[in-house]
């Protein structure tokens, strides 16, 4: 197929990021720089506390391992790269660079997506069928849980691509920090309609229906713990509100991204809503979970104490 009048092929991308101006850049290298710092001390914490702590090895807490583990490297799959274009490569980066960020992202988001309802099945099963739960929950139906997430996140990353052919053409530049599939597919030298409607119909099946099980499953939740008894029922929430935080803002912000107007891929909103998701989300989850869990405070709390003692 002939390329269209007056465009070449690109040999590299141009990430345009929030501004051109020097001092401008370095004033958001140190803004992310801290928050990067945050999410991958506040998530390394969470995995190490989970993975020493005896009592609290437990599924609801294997689960939430898994989430500090892909959200330490759902923000390494973007912000150090970006950290690197504010100060030094100005945002270029090659063809393949971009498309493994693309892929790393679309993996371990749906990862992050399909966890969320295993996370929101464990919380159904422990409030609503409470003596099931030993058996539902048993760690070698937990193992295959977790098997099953990373295995159905790769299958609608991975087999779609034959559907998505695309050839990078000039010019190369990309309104975007990072190579987002959304962004990247902008380069196309061809028509980006058959690519815009495969992503949507993954968008509809990692983002839509696992939000309509989970918003289920939580109407179920809701219901039980009013027939608590009231010593019980502040527990029961703030275990859920937790979760249902989580739940909500990272549904929220990508389902606007992946499943809104297509005229806004290119837009600036579609940036700062990107940044959110990608990498403001993954700062907030350990400390929601954190700071709303009392067991985890109070290990934290032991912990820090023992070691003003030694």
């Amino acid at each position: 197929m002939d390329l269209p009048i007056n465009r070449t092929l690109a040999t590299e991308v141009i990430l345009l990021g929030f501004s051109q101006n020097d001092k401008i850049n370095l004033a958001l290298f140190f803004l992310f720089l801290a928050i990067y710092l945050v999410t991958i001390s506040g998530n390394g914490f969470m995995v190490c506390i989970i993975i020493v702590s005896s009592h609290l090895h437990t599924p609801m807490y294997f689960f939430l391992c898994n989430l500090a583990f892909i959200d330490f490297f759902y923000s390494s799959s973007t912000v150090p790269k970006f950290l690197v274009d504010l100060v030094i490569l100005k945002g270029r980066t090659s063809l393949s660079a971009c498309g493994i960020q693309v892929f790393a992202g679309l993996y371990l988001g749906n990862t992050e997506s399909f966890l969320l309802v295993v996370m929101a099945y464990d919380r159904y099963v422990a409030i609503c069928r409470p003596l099931n739960y030993p058996v539902t929950m048993r760690w070698s139906i937990c193992y295959r849980l977790i098997v099953f997430v990373w295995v159905l996140s790769f299958m609608t990353t991975v087999f779609p691509s034959p559907f998505m052919p695309m050839r990078a053409c000039n010019p190369n530049q990309i309104n975007h920090i990072a190579c987002e599939v959304l962004a990247v597919i902008k380069l196309s030298c061809d028509s980006t309609k058959q690519n815009e409607i495969v992503i949507r119909y993954i968008s509809f099946f990692s983002l839509s229906l696992p939000f309509v099980f989970i918003l289920i499953s939580y109407i179920f939740i809701i219901s039980s713990v009013l027939k608590i008894r009231s010593s019980g029922r502040s527990k029961a929430f703030s275990t859920c509100s937790s979760h249902l935080t989580v739940v909500v803002m990272f549904y929220g912000t990508a389902m606007i991204m992946y499943l809104g107007p297509s005229t806004g891929y290119t837009s600036n909103q579609g940036k700062y809503i990107s940044v959110f998701y990608g990498i403001i989300i993954p700062m907030l989850n350990p400390l929601i979970y954190s700071l709303k869990n009392k067991e985890v405070t109070k290990i934290f709390l032991v912990k820090k104490t023992l070691g003003h003692i030694y």
